[in-house]
């Protein structure tokens, strides 16, 4: 899978073909700057990505086994953070020395979990902001949800990342405090996943004034997480994020909704628990987040037993 000829082109895997990844794979090969190939579970040929200036259809090469899997210049990485264990036969098959891999999950720590399963390939850190819904195995929605779609470091590799999205109009941030970046994307994820997973309701749910009120507490306890784990978060962090999460469309939902419409367990533990388990690093008391991630859990849990029953 390793580029030839023209240096510009790039050999592009995409692992994990859900909401976020059907998305970049849709977008990336209608750019057709490079060579992009899906590695899934099932075949398929075709993917179409909704956007609102209008569908776009494209044929797709997709992988269904890892031993048909060579090096890659990239891999773009949009699993479930949960998922990423499972990632592993397809990660050893396309990495190699100068492959670079770029992190589409949520959370904090990419590098520090990504490191163990990529060898000596470079690992890219992302922050994806774009709303990405799977409405069938080949068919998503792409709704832009803010003034840009990435955010990444400032440095040479994510200068690459970024020059990896011409042509699909997707917009990046680049910030040399990528742990602050990553932290108020955490913060965003704090309260729109679990608020819109355990009401089952979509970010109309945080036009509730009961609602706003919870979330600026949530949002308070984790901002105090996140400044002892180094992120410069401003006195009103909270109530910034809660304004951004009031511009995204009602209609709009998040990663858990979706997951538990579907009966799938949440990745809990990369964003809820990722906030906890760093306050009980640095001693900062997350007492209202410790609950959301307790209901989580029940949750979740009950969601696999309920999948389990039924095969």
């Amino acid at each position: 899978m390793s580029s030839t000829g023209n240096s510009d082109r790039k050999t592009i895997a995409v692992v994990g073909l859900g909401s976020i990844g059907g998305v970049i794979t849709g977008l990336l090969r209608a750019a057709d700057r490079h060579d992009v190939v899906a590695c899934v579970r099932r075949p398929i040929e075709r993917l179409t990505v909704e956007r609102a200036e209008g569908a776009i259809e494209v044929p797709l090469r997709a992988l269904t086994d890892p031993t048909q899997a060579e090096h890659s210049d990239w891999v773009l990485l949009c699993t479930k953070a949960q998922d990423t264990p499972s990632s592993a036969p397809w990660l050893k098959r396309l990495c190699g020395p100068r492959t670079s891999v770029a992190v589409l999950q949520n959370g904090i720590g990419h590098a520090d979990r990504l490191k163990p399963l990529v060898g000596n390939a470079t690992v890219v850190p992302t922050l994806v902001y774009y709303n990405g819904e799977r409405l069938a195995p080949d068919r998503v929605r792409f709704r832009r949800a803010g003034e840009y779609e990435f955010a990444v470091g400032d440095d040479a590799d994510a200068w690459a990342f970024e020059a990896l999205l011409d042509g699909t109009a997707m917009r990046t941030l680049r910030n040399a405090d990528f742990n602050t970046l990553a932290w108020r994307k955490l913060l965003i994820n704090a309260v729109a996943n679990p608020i819109t997973a355990l009401t089952l309701q979509r970010q109309a749910a945080f036009r509730r004034d009961d609602v706003k009120t919870l979330c600026l507490a949530v949002l308070d306890e984790a901002a105090a997480v996140g400044r002892a784990d180094g992120a410069r978060l401003a006195a009103d962090e909270p109530a910034q994020i809660l304004n951004t999460l009031l511009t995204y469309p009602a209609d709009a939902g998040t990663s858990m909704y979706f997951d538990r419409l579907a009966g799938r367990p949440f990745e809990a533990e990369a964003l809820t628990g990722a906030i906890v388990a760093a306050g009980a690093r640095h001693r900062v008391a997350t007492p209202l987040n410790g609950l959301l991630l307790t209901l989580l859990r029940a949750t979740s849990d009950g969601l696999a037993q309920a999948a389990d029953r039924q095969e």
